[in-house]
């Protein structure tokens, strides 16, 4: 089994800030690649819908390849960089997922798509994890709260990826704007992989445990503790998948936007978050962990019945971005304390239940919306975001109440 925590010469030791910093732009390039090509999928979704025929709720079971490959995919992504590392996983999952993301166009049924989907759905699990897992090493070897600028750039990739797709979607068939997706993918690898594969993962010095050792035990109240961060993280991650899989949608269908238009919804939902994680840092820095979950929760759920119930297309369009707002610094948070806690393990475990609740979501949804109505099935993004607010209140008044005995 390869020695992950092999002796590193003085030149390679990731504890020096330049060799800090080469990480830290690295893992930076690939969280905004992963967010370009995710959202340049779904704003083609509708076409491909089209092109399909699929009824909403065959396109929700569609999805769900998205979901069981990544699902899948993330309880085994733990053990893959424990054995080869977070790095190499992170560089092979960004091959496949660049790969994977060209046959979507290729299908003409529900049924293929799905197929399709859950490569698609494992490579985007499995690349989730891994640079999930580096980022929170980065953060504890940085000693600053900076997972949020991870976000903050995976975000600024779905606002780039979403506003290209907008503005090509007139020009381009879903194959080519795909395809293009495919190479500019491989492009951006090849040159941001080499300072992965180069350096070796920072290690606090209370981690650079063996191998054979490694995860560590974890006691009941911290493996608890993980998983209440990973019910938060699903909780807003499932807005994010909603909004991404079912937001243009809405705007088209239901506000009768144009392709366009209803592309750029997702643009300002981006955007928002953007703007959110990159102020992270300072607001974690003054407000703390809890009240910035509390505050973010509840501004998402009132922003998300904003943008489902409004009549007016504006309207909706605010109300998307006061939902990326107040969603952009719950899921940085679940994850980097789930991490900090229980290590990649952690990591693993948050990450597999909130991108079971961004993956699972998208098909919850179009079967509300062929029961009910997709306005009225977005509306369970803001009752969870409610949830997820008031479930960090409880953990924080937990914590008080345990530092204070």
């Amino acid at each position: 089994m390869p020695q992950i925590n092999k002796p590193r010469t003085h030149k390679d030791v990731p504890g020096h800030s330049s060799s800090l910093t080469r990480l830290r732009i690295a893992l930076t390039v690939f969280f905004a690649l992963d967010g370009f090509v995710f959202a340049g999928w779904v704003v083609r979704i509708p076409a491909i819908k089209a092109q399909t025929g699929a009824s909403a709720s065959a396109l929700g079971l569609a999805l769900l390849g998205v979901s069981a490959g990544a699902v899948v995919t993330m309880t085994l992504t733990g053990r893959l960089c424990r054995r080869f590392g977070n790095h190499r996983v992170t560089v092979v999952c960004a091959v496949l997922l660049s790969l994977s993301v060209a046959l979507p166009p290729l299908t003409h049924s529900a049924l293929a798509l799905g197929l399709v989907l859950l490569l698609f759905g494992a490579a985007y699990g499995g690349i989730n994890v891994a640079f999930n897992s580096a980022a929170v090493e980065l953060v504890a070897a940085l000693r600053r709260p900076v997972m949020p600028s991870f976000h903050a750039a995976f975000s600024l990739g779905g606002m780039v990826g979403a506003g290209l797709g907008g503005l090509v979607a007139g020009a381009l068939s879903p194959t080519r704007h795909l395809l293009l997706l495919t190479l500019v993918g491989l492009v951006v690898t090849a040159a941001a992989g080499p300072t992965l594969l180069r350096h070796e993962p920072p290690a606090p010095a209370e981690r650079d445990l063996p191998a054979e050792d490694a995860p560590r035990r974890l006691d009941g109240r911290t493996r608890g503790l993980v998983i209440v961060f990973g019910v938060i993280a699903g909780c807003t991650a499932y807005g994010e998948g909603a909004l991404a899989d079912w937001g243009a949608l809405h705007l088209e269908q239901d506000l009768n936007a144009s392709a366009g238009v209803a592309a750029a919804g997702y643009s300002c939902f981006a955007l928002a978050m953007t703007v959110g994680r990159l102020t992270g840092t300072t607001l974690l820095e003054r407000l703390g962990r809890t009240r910035t979950v509390v505050a973010g929760g509840t501004t998402a759920a009132a922003g998300m019945l904003l943008g489902s119930l409004a009549p007016s297309l504006w309207a909706a369009l605010l109300g998307y971005a006061i939902t990326g707002i107040g969603l952009a610094n719950l899921f940085p948070v679940a994850v980097e304390r789930a991490g900090a806690l229980a290590g990649p393990g952690g990591v693993a475990t948050a990450s597999t239940l909130g991108y079971g609740g961004m993956l699972l979501g998208p098909p919850a949804i179009g079967f509300m919306a062929d029961w009910f109505t997709l306005p009225a099935a977005l509306t369970s993004v803001a009752v969870l975001a409610a949830v997820a607010a008031a479930v960090g209140a409880l953990v924080g008044a937990a914590a008080r109440r345990a530092a204070g005995s």
